[in-house]
């Protein structure tokens, strides 16, 4: 978008308008100046990350009225100005009292109150922090605007709920230059301060927030080794004479990246390699070259072969059960990369600078781009666990039936109900799981404690162990009461990650939460399929539990079922932990 003029962005909006389905993403932007242009530039954003826009402008300098009239956007987007404030001041703002000054600051500070407890159930808020760099006319002295933004941002911090996220636009300003994010003609003709320019790497920099809540947000990276993870190339300059040192010129720009990769791997990006090598040669600078920070302890894959690359990805997706529109490619050739492009287009692609020194800010602007970077303790074991899935697999070959063989794996299932600390991964698992997911809603963490605090849901949760390794917290249901019907509940969702795929989990999932239902006096349980492109092993999961199905169409399915009906499956093999009562 940075080099698209605004007539250019607004023609491809209307061509991919018509290209784009799907569920509706709401947003609407809030501000007290002019942000006209976000609207279009807002679309073409969500267009090109094929989400559905519908994005509305509130009133000019209305927030707080605005504010409670927005229950059923997906994001809210707050420009609280300040030369707003201080233009409608009769006064020089340098020149006010003190009494003038708390009083400003105190009405400001009311109204952020009461616009956070108006967007409280939202599922996401931006708001911009104040800043006061269009301001600043001395460089040795703290101005009173500083001293307000630095006053309110600092209360902003103190008081923000869960699920408002904080920009800080001095950042985006500095980026691009005041002169290039600030109109002073315009500001004073129409209170219109930001340029377009500003605008794009603005909503360049909340892309992160969206494409988390939308559920696009990558799982895997997969590096080429030549010129890609070290200077040279392997085959032709031998182990002694490859660059990744972190002293030398050249090398220390790898070095750097292998950093970034082991960063990653550590907060549950899926690091792997694809490179036309011999793998024998590959294996031994893993394991033996000093230089080597990218070892085999943080890499969940391998496909070091003289097979086309397109291929290799194509394995790698299967292999670790994630589509294809989950993978990030690096590599330095412009052959394989336009081959991925041509052949892959579902995967994202980057090839190395020429400009060597570019390639870490390159790949970083990817990073904070597609992936969650605030892990947790599943997180931190996933390329473990990746591993534990490969042993699993091949130790399946040794039985006749995969019965016997999941019998033999001493499956522990625990179940945890209404668990407030367990509420990122939740969160994190709404937003990544395609494959085994009925309804692929994405709730965020504020969304998820809703539901948890609330007396009418119910938020089950799974983790599950094997002889093999520790899966993680892996599994979720979440059950909502009908309101009208004291009997009956709704399956608002169920999902499972695809590192559990394949167990019959499900089966003694659902067992005890229906044995549970039933216990609470529950009658009747509802649920609903929505079709997708990645969740289609799952689209018969309820006629396999005996539900009815009251309406079929191309797109969703609704079902019903009485609970005295329900024939348990008694998946004997699996144990069942229960803790209920548990500290959240």
């Amino acid at each position: 978008m940075d080099n698209l003029k605004y007539s250019e962005i607004l023609q491809l909006n209307r061509a991919m308008f018509k290209d784009i389905q799907g569920k509706p993403y709401h947003v609407k932007v809030l501000s007290n100046i002019t942000v006209n242009s976000i609207k279009e530039l807002l679309e073409y954003t969500l267009h090109v990350n094929k989400i559905n826009p519908i994005v509305k402008l509130g009133n000019y300098d209305n927030i707080v009225q605005d504010s409670a009239n927005c229950n059923d956007d997906d994001l809210v987007i707050i420009f609280y100005n300040l030369q707003n404030v201080i233009d409608g001041m009769s006064s020089y703002f340098e020149g006010v009292n003190d009494e003038l000054y708390i009083s400003i600051k105190e009405k400001i500070c009311n109204e952020i109150d009461i616009v956070f407890e108006n967007l409280k159930s939202l599922p996401v808020v931006v708001f911009n922090m104040f800043s006061a760099v269009e301001f600043v006319n001395s460089y040795f002295h703290q101005s009173k605007i500083e001293l307000l933004v630095s006053d309110l941002n600092r209360y902003l911090n103190l008081i923000k709920p869960l699920h408002v996220h904080l920009i800080n636009t001095e950042k985006i300003i500095s980026q691009v230059g005041v002169n290039h994010a600030m109109d002073l003609r315009l500001n004073y003709s129409s209170k219109a301060p930001y340029t377009l320019t500003f605008l794009k790497k603005y909503l360049g920099a909340i892309e992160p927030i969206i494409l988390r809540n939308t559920g696009k947000l990558k799982k895997a990276i997969i590096f080429d080794c030549d010129n890609t993870l070290w200077k040279g190339i392997l085959g032709e300059d031998g182990v002694d004479k490859i660059d990744m040192s972190g002293t030398s010129h050249d090398g220390k720009i790898y070095n750097y990246i292998q950093q970034i990769a082991v960063f990653l791997s550590k907060r549950g990006v899926l690091i792997g390699l694809c490179s036309k090598n011999n793998e024998h040669d590959v294996s031994d600078v893993l394991m033996n070259h000093p230089d080597m920070v990218l070892t085999n302890n943080f890499i969940a894959i391998k496909k070091v072969n003289w097979n086309d690359k397109a291929s290799n990805l194509k394995l790698i997706s299967s292999e670790l059960n994630i589509g294809l529109d989950s993978i990030i490619f690096v590599d330095d050739s412009s052959f394989e990369i336009n081959l991925i492009k041509e052949q892959l287009p579902e995967i994202i692609t980057l090839q190395v600078p020429t400009a060597i020194y570019e390639y870490p800010n390159k790949l970083l602007q990817f990073v904070y781009k597609y992936f969650n970077l605030y892990g947790n303790q599943a997180d931190e074991n996933k390329t473990e666990m990746y591993k534990q899935q490969f042993v699993r697999e091949s130790f399946k070959d040794k039985f006749v039936s995969i019965e016997d063989y999941l019998s033999s794996l001493s499956i522990s299932l625990t179940i945890h109900k209404d668990k407030l600390s367990f509420v990122p991964r939740i969160a994190q698992l709404t937003q990544k799981t395609n494959q085994f997911n009925l309804t692929t809603k994405r709730y965020t963490e504020n969304q998820i404690v809703q539901f948890v605090q609330s007396e009418d849901d119910f938020v089950f949760s799974i983790s599950v162990e094997d002889k093999f390794g520790d899966s993680g917290l892996t599994g979720l249901c979440i059950i909502r009461k009908n309101l009208q019907n004291s009997k009956e509940v709704t399956i608002d969702t169920f999902l499972m990650s695809c590192r559990i795929i394949g167990r019959n989990i499900e089966f003694a999932f659902i067992d005890y939460i229906f044995d549970w239902l039933i216990d609470q006096n529950f009658e009747t349980v509802t649920a609903e399929f929505f079709q997708t492109k990645k969740n289609d092993q799952v689209k018969n999961f309820y006629e396999e539990l005996g539900f009815y199905v009251e309406n079929d169409n191309t797109e969703s399915k609704h079902y019903t079922i009485q609970l005295k009906d329900y024939e348990r499956k008694k998946v004997e093999y699996i144990e069942v932990v229960i803790k209920m009562n548990e500290q959240n």
